[in-house]
């Protein structure tokens, strides 16, 4: 018996009734003791303490109320990803900017695991989420379709018009990227790629482009491919090399690319990560960035103005995009909303005319 008593659960009742007290009183002492007399809190408290309560749930308080101040950020890769990407850190800061203002939580959201990233959407105590579809984004909405709270996906290339969306036109930025390097005189290109597929990095053919999962990595090949294009070069003469967007696999692209005395002019980065680990890798190897390759990026982070050279890239408006997504959720969406930003060309020091 002492043992079954010791495994119940307290709860506010209990200590009500050995406080002699009210639930409603005992509920005001932990949660408006400004209205309780001092030698009834006094009363409560101490019941409390002698039955090991804790105090009333929090989760419990906000769920009735119906609204809990908090944005879930949510994404296929793993917890690190919110620290370790660039990209991902600038837009954080800007969700974040948005919810000190208006005094509100952000609860991260994430798993590489997909069973764990269902139970960590299912359970995340939040009023809506701001889904990272860099990667996965079709099972984000999914899940969070079944949570049946508002949602905006970011960067998402969905035709369903009842997915609210912010994003940027791949296609048109990169060929913006792919007629700077031509214009430039390169003609010798490499472009090192995000994931088309889960899982799978190595050189990519034209059939893989065709075929590609993520439409935003397979927008941008194309957008690549048709802006060199416009210089006369064959789509069939750029190497094109897939990366899981970490140092490890950008470098097994930048082996593959120079390998055998080959070495492209110009490496059109899918990413401001791939394109700064590139910088490293070029002047690690001895060779200049502009002088021997131009290197562009894709992305506009703040880490890309103050790399050695700085960086040239298509950079999207992340901070519009991160506040436009906290004020949706925030705010409340009672429609879907389709949100198409800008980017801008940013021309710096990392790119320059091809050597002759």
């Amino acid at each position: 018996m002492a043992v079954e008593r010791a495994k119940r659960v307290v709860k506010l009742s209990d200590v009500a009734k050995a406080a002699g007290v009210s639930q409603g009183t005992a509920s005001n002492a932990f949660n408006r003791p400004d209205i309780v007399r001092a030698e009834v809190r006094e009363k409560v408290e101490a019941a409390a303490r002698a039955l090991g309560y804790a105090g009333p749930d929090p989760k419990g308080r906000l769920l009735r109320a119906g609204k809990v101040n908090a944005i879930g950020v949510a994404t296929t890769e793993s917890l690190d990803y919110f620290f370790a990407d660039p990209y991902a850190r600038a837009m954080m800061a800007s969700i974040s900017a948005v919810c000190d203002v208006r005094g509100a939580g952000i609860s991260l959201v994430s798993a590489a695991n997909d069973e764990k990233l269902a139970w960590n959407i299912q359970s995340a105590i939040v009023d809506g989420l701001i889904l990272f579809c860099i990667e996965g984004g079709e099972r984000l909405v999914e899940l969070s379709r079944e949570r049946r709270l508002p949602f905006v996906a970011l960067q998402l290339a969905a035709p369903d018009e009842s997915i609210s969306v912010i994003g940027i036109d791949e296609f048109e930025s990169a060929r913006a990227a792919a007629r700077h390097v031509g214009a430039l005189g390169h003609r010798d290109v490499a472009i090192v790629a995000l994931e088309l597929v889960d899982d799978r990095i190595g050189p990519v053919s034209a059939e893989q482009v065709d075929g590609a999962f993520y439409s935003g990595t397979r927008d941008r090949i194309r957008g690549y491919l048709a802006g060199m294009a416009e210089f006369g070069v064959d789509p069939a003469d750029v190497p094109i090399f897939e990366t899981m967007n970490d140092r490890p696999t950008v470098i097994e692209a930048l082996e593959s690319l120079f390998a055998d005395g080959r070495r492209p002019t110009a490496l059109l980065c899918m990413s401001d990560r791939a394109a700064l680990i590139a910088l490293d890798w070029l002047r690690a190897r001895g060779l200049s960035v502009p002088g021997d390759v131009s290197v562009i990026g894709f992305d506009g982070v703040p880490e890309g103005a103050v790399s050695d050279p700085p960086l040239t890239t298509v950079a999207q408006p992340i901070a519009q995009m991160g506040r436009m997504a906290a004020e949706m959720i925030l705010d409340g969406l009672e429609a879907p909303r389709r949100e198409r930003v800008e980017v801008e060309l940013v021309v710096r020091q990392s790119t320059a005319p091809a050597r002759v």
